[in-house]
Parts: structure tokens; sequence; C-alpha cells
């Protein structure tokens, strides 16, 4: 949809769900999950999700990457070379990196406790990520080449879904820490972390705009997950869609560019 709302057109079409889409930096792909769903009478497979690259303006889908279990949270690289991504490749969530195009697939994390979520910085030189290592979900960062692993958020509350603003200096992040999700944000060292929404409802997902000005989330607010958008510090809160079902996973095209749908089959 445009940044105010309007237009929104479906870029996606399959038997199966369609979730957290992730636009690369030079505005003409998506990544997103595609989870398919069980044809034919039980008893069913284990469950899947793959990995899609979407071309914008044709039906082109990038192979997706080669591991038969749950993948899911693609973040592009700034250089949109290279695709961070959650796998349970080895039975539970881990941050993998992958080649654009579906190859060179490695494991950046190997913990017994949950990784997932993965954030790239905007410089590359990052990737924030939610963990469980410590009993309960919070926000670190890595160094995206020595993998040099430091924790950012020391809360008995969970904190997750990091978001990096386009400077490079803060990240976004949801947390339950005063009783229900809300949108909070902190230096990208961890310090001064600040409650931008303060709403009974459930406040997630956020997304930055590219000019660092807004930051978009999905939130509850009016009885089921609906976009806003508000100010980066968390001032006029604005609806951007209104329809009966579910939006959530907000995402922010990053460069100027005519978004030119293609014919869905």
């Amino acid at each position: 949809m445009n940044a105010d709302g309007s237009n929104q057109t479906a870029v996606s079409s399959s038997y199966g769900d369609d979730t957290e889409p992730a636009w690369s930096s030079d505005g003409t792909r998506i990544a997103f999950t595609n989870a398919p769903r069980p044809m034919g009478p039980p008893p069913y497979p284990p469950p899947t999700s793959y990995i899609i690259v979407r071309q914008i303006g044709s039906l082109h889908q990038a192979l997706p990457a080669p591991t038969p279990t749950l993948d899911s949270d693609p973040t592009w690289s700034p250089d949109d070379t290279r695709i961070a991504f959650t796998s349970q490749n080895e039975g539970y969530d881990q941050i993998y990196v992958m080649d654009a195009n579906g190859s060179n697939l490695g494991n950046l994390t190997n913990n017994p406790a949950g990784d997932f979520q993965p954030a790239w910085s905007p410089d590359g030189t990052k990737i924030a990520f939610t963990s469980e290592r410590d009993g309960d979900p919070e926000i670190y960062v890595m160094d995206a080449t020595s993998l040099n692993q430091t924790r950012l958020t020391n809360n008995p509350a969970q904190d997750f879904r990091p978001a990096w603003s386009p400077d490079g200096t803060k990240i976004a992040f949801a947390s339950d820490r005063d009783g229900n999700s809300e949108i909070y944000v902190m230096n990208a060292d961890g310090s001064n972390v600040i409650n931008l929404t303060n709403n009974p409802a459930s406040d997630s997902d956020p997304a930055w705009s590219p000019d660092g000005t807004k930051i978009a989330f999905a939130t509850n607010r009016d009885g089921n997950s609906e976009i806003y958008v508000m100010d980066a510090n968390g001032a006029n809160p604005t609806n951007l869609t209104n329809y009966p079902g579910t939006d959530k996973q907000p995402n922010w095209q990053r460069m100027p560019g005519s978004l030119t749908p293609p014919v869905m089959p």
C-alpha cells in the first residue's frame, strides 16, 4: 500500500500463508515467508515454511532455502546480496544466512535455545535478533562477520522484534514489560530505553520509515490487528488499514519506485 494506507494491492498469491514481507534495499524485490497449507485428508506431514523472493512486476520466484523444515523472518543485507532468516533446520530456531538466490546457506548462531527474528543493520556490519538463551526473549546483536554476540536488553519480560533506525543509532522493539506488548526504542548499544506506545491493546512489529521520522506497527487496539503509523517519538498514531482480517508485520519500501503488481494466476 501507499504510505498513507491507500492503494492496497496483493503482490502474492499461493495456497498457503504468505507473511513477514521484507523489501530489498533497491525496492524491486520482496522476500517473504510462505507456509503451504496441507492438502487432502489427514494424516498431514509436518508443517513447513520457506523463504520466497518475488520480483515486483513479475511472477519470478527465487528458490527457497534448501531446508525441509520451518524457515521464516527474512531480512536483507543492505547490498541486497544476502538474506538472513530463522530456520529450524537443527530442530530449534537458529539464525541462518544465504545468498539472495537461496545458495550458500550458513548457520550464524549455534545455541540450544531459540535465536530468531534477525534484523540487519543499515551499514551491514551487525545483525540484531531475539534470543531465548536467558530463559525469556531478549534482544541481542552480533557482528555479521565475526559473529560476536552481545545482549542488549535484560528484563524479566519478553523483548522481541528488533528493528534498526535508518541511521543505525537506534533499535525499536516490542516488549510486554508493562503488562502487554508495546513499542519501545533504545540506543543501538541497549541504553536509554523509551516506551513509545502506552495502550491497553497489543502493539508490535515496529518498522522504521526510510527517512527515520515514522514507525509503522501492528496493533489490535481497534478489536483486530491493523497497521498504524506514528512519529518516531511515539506521537500521532494513525490507523492505515481498516479491514476485518488480520493486518500485521509492516515493512517500508526503502527507495522510491512504482509498484507494478504482477498478474496473479
